[in-house]
């Protein structure tokens, strides 16, 4: 059964007083409820749903929009191309071809990155993301490749199961610990206490 808030306004109003206060705007009130829709499409639970939403607040620098990897071809090239300086990252991304390193940089709410991820993301989806990557870039489906990627262990093997609760509350040890579904430690803390405030407003907008 999907998941949803029962009193959205609330989830909104507990924002505007926290995280994303005193004012929202339209782009981060849409980018929410994308990330929402897809959360509850997925019946993700309550911890689940306030570590995504946390996720996409931090990779987006706060905006709740998807966003593109920072840096020009060049840098792009460098970084993940198979005749760039680190042809052992592009391998292990699947860019197998000259110019993959600029076409499947990093888009999206938890930036997708490399031939591989985005090739099996559009396969899962049933979209031509190998074709069109920057249809990582539309909010839906953004949110959805999140959404897989996080319950899969794409992006490091290790998933929402493997550290948050599904028929309880998260705390701040388990929100640390669920970073590594991203990216290490990198900044566990500041994105724990940013799922503690989604939480609370997840709460407080009877998230069922």
């Amino acid at each position: 059964m999907a998941c949803k808030l029962t009193k959205p306004a609330a989830f909104f109003d507990d924002l505007r007083s926290g995280l994303l206060g005193p004012a929202l705007s339209d782009s981060e009130v849409a980018g929410c409820n994308a990330l929402l829709k897809a959360i509850g499409e997925a019946s993700w639970p309550l911890s689940w749903a306030a570590y995504g939403l946390a996720t996409a607040y931090h990779e987006t620098a706060h905006t709740m929009q998807p966003v593109k990897e920072y840096g020009g071809p060049n840098y792009l090239f460098r970084m993940y191309d198979p005749k760039g300086t680190r042809p052992q990252v592009a391998k292990r991304l699947g860019n197998t071809e000259s110019g993959d390193g600029a076409k499947y940089f990093g888009r999206g709410y938890v930036q997708l990155t490399g031939r591989t991820n985005y090739r099996n993301a559009g396969t899962a989806l049933g979209i031509p993301l190998l074709d069109k990557p920057d249809l990582a870039l539309d909010p839906d489906i953004a949110a959805k490749i999140m959404i897989l990627g996080m319950s899969k262990g794409w992006f490091t093997s290790q998933s929402c199961e493997t550290h948050l609760p599904d028929n309880a509350l998260g705390d701040r040890t388990c929100f640390c610990a669920a970073r590594k579904i991203i990216n290490g430690q990198d900044r566990a803390g500041l994105i724990a206490t940013y799922a503690l405030g989604f939480q609370q407003a997840l709460v407080r907008g009877g998230w069922k």
